[in-house]
């Protein structure tokens, strides 16, 4: 079915219900002739007379009458789909669905859902925790929370936060049996907790440091690999190696003693976590107040 059949079956059903062209055409927005000349095309791809016209009245033919009980039901369906639709365009409401890794929830977004969905009652949001960097959109996600140097230059990306610490933590239990790293590349002697990204090969092997302004990495090595924050962080706790993580991911832990940090004058960062999609064309309402909600509790 064409954009023109599509059209005139629409026409048919409030000319129909209107019984008038005149009244037909102002319910739909459009002129008198236009919904004519819909009918007429219709009428003549269908080889009837849908409608029987007088100078004063519209009615429909017997064909017509036959014609509207049965295609009547399924054009009501469409139409209620078209204004259900249209409704996304003005309200947030559905579902809004986030890819993010792991460690972002418990210690800044567990802040910020409360308020955002008690805000907007009609909202569900959906929240997926994930570590691997890959292409969230084909899967069905509205939006992702990553940090800034992994997003794609061609995704419209927003600042949640920033900018985010990334430490070195071990159990005391570790460092009294192991000893103490006083520089990154003493991490080779040591055993470190290697992070996995997602199901596949791709395991987090260089860790990044900073001194005097100037980055560079040290290549460590671990018995134990795991694909997220939160498991690394109970490895660690165990005393089974050194971690390397976001430091909201174990600030409590490191307040409580649990954890020491160490390395201290080599921490690096990054600029901060962003919520991406893909274009502004394309921002649904429920992401749109998302954001917004985001910006006006920063105020």
């Amino acid at each position: 079915m064409n954009k023109d059949q599509f059209d005139g079956l629409i026409a048919f059903k409030v000319v129909s219900e209107e019984r008038s062209f005149t009244s037909a055409a102002e319910k739909l927005q459009i002129s008198p002739p236009a919904v004519s000349k819909m009918i007429s095309q219709l009428e003549k791809k269908m080889g009837v007379t849908l409608f029987t016209r007088t100078t004063r009245t519209v009615s429909l033919s017997e064909a017509g009458r036959l014609f509207m009980e049965e295609v009547g039901p399924a054009i009501d369906q469409i139409m209620n789909a078209q204004n259900r639709a249209k409704s996304f365009s003005k309200v947030a409401s559905g579902t809004l669905k986030i890819n993010m890794p792991g460690v972002l929830f418990p210690y800044y977004l567990a802040k910020i859902i409360p308020g955002f969905l008690k805000k907007h009652p009609d909202v569900t949001v959906d929240l997926y925790s994930d570590d691997q960097a890959s292409d969230i959109f084909d899967k069905g996600f509205d939006a992702g929370v990553r940090t800034g140097d992994i997003i794609a230059k061609d995704l419209t990306a927003f600042k949640l936060f920033g900018p985010v610490k990334f430490v070195t933590v071990a159990s005391p239990e570790y460092l009294k049996e192991m000893g103490t790293p006083k520089h990154p590349r003493d991490l080779l002697e040591h055993n470190c907790i290697r992070h996995r990204f997602g199901s596949g090969n791709s395991v987090y092997e260089k860790w990044e440091f900073e001194d005097k302004k100037k980055e560079f990495a040290v290549t460590i090595s671990g018995n134990t690999i795991l694909n997220t924050s939160e498991s690394i962080r109970h490895a660690c706790l165990q005393g089974i190696g050194i971690a390397y993580t976001e430091f909201g991911n174990v600030e409590k832990d490191i307040k409580q003693g649990k954890l020491i940090l160490i390395l201290k004058n080599y921490h690096a960062q990054e600029s901060g976590y962003f919520l991406y999609y893909p274009n502004r064309s394309q921002v649904s309402p429920t992401l749109r107040a998302f954001i917004d909600y985001i910006k006006e509790i920063r105020k």
